[in-house]
C-alpha cells in the first residue's frame, strides 16, 4: 500500500464531518463553503483554508519510468509512480499506474485498494467500491479496504446503512488497530448527528 495512511488521509478529513452533517465528497468537503457550514455549525469565525498544492516529486518521476521500462515485468516502479502522483494529488495519473501494476501483480491487494481510493478522489464513487469488491475478493478481512469501503458508502453514496455495517464490520474484524479505531470515531460521529431510535446505541453493538 502507498502508506499506512491512505485510508486516514480520507478519513481525517471526513470523519471530522459527519457531526456536522456535510455529506459530499473529498473535493466538496475541502471547498471554502463547507469550511463556512462547519465554523457556523461551531459557532466559531469562518476562515478560508490556506492550503498549498503539492508538489510533484519530477526526478523521482524520471527515474521510476526508467525503471518501469527498463523493467516493465516488475510491478514495484509503477506502483511507486502511483504513489508519487497520489501524492501529488494527480489521481487520474495514479490510477494509470496503479492499474498497469496490478495487471501484473493482480493479487496485490493493497495495490488495488489504492486504485479504488485513486477512484474516489475522482468523483467515481461506484468503480471505487467495485475495485474495493476486487481487493476483498482477495482478501475478505482487509480492514483497510472495509474501512474505506465505509467512508465512500457514507460520502460518495449517502449510504449511511452501508457505511455503518461497513464500519461494524471492522470493529468485530480488529477492534483495537488503527482502523478499529478510526471506524469506532466514525460511527461515534454518525450517531451523534442520528441518534439511534432503539436501544442499540453504542458502536460496536
Amino acid at each position: 500500500m502507498k502508506s499506512e495512511s491512505i485510508a486516514f488521509a480520507l478519513a481525517g478529513v471526513l470523519f471530522g464531518l459527519i457531526a456536522g452533517w456535510i455529506i459530499g465528497t473529498q473535493q466538496a468537503a475541502s471547498s471554502p463553503s463547507a469550511a463556512r457550514d462547519q465554523a457556523a455549525a461551531r459557532q466559531e469565525p469562518a476562515q478560508e483554508p490556506v492550503r498549498q498544492q503539492p508538489i510533484l516529486d519530477e526526478a523521482k518521476v524520471t527515474a521510476y519510468k526508467s525503471a518501469a521500462q527498463q523493467n516493465p515485468n516488475n510491478p514495484e516502479p509503477k506502483v511507486q509512480l502511483a504513489n508519487l502522483y497520489f501524492d501529488a494529488e494527480r489521481y487520474q495519473d495514479a490510477i494509470e499506474w496503479y492499474a498497469a501494476a496490478l495487471k501484473l501483480s493482480p493479487k496485490d491487494v493493497d495495490v488495488s485498494t489504492d486504485l479504488g481510493v485513486s477512484y474516489y478522489y475522482t468523483n467515481q464513487p461506484d468503480k471505487a467500491l467495485a475495485q474495493f469488491d476486487q481487493s476483498l475478493k482477495i482478501n475478505p478481512n482487509h480492514t483497510k479496504t472495509i474501512l474505506n469501503v465505509g467512508i465512500v458508502k457514507a460520502f460518495g453514496k449517502q449510504d449511511l446503512a452501508g457505511a455503518e455495517a461497513a464500519w461494524q464490520q471492522v470493529l468485530k474484524l480488529s477492534p483495537d488497530s488503527p482502523e478499529g479505531q478510526a471506524a469506532r470515531r466514525a460511527i461515534e460521529g454518525l450517531r451523534s448527528a442520528h441518534p439511534p431510535t432503539g436501544s442499540s446505541a453504542k458502536p460496536g453493538a
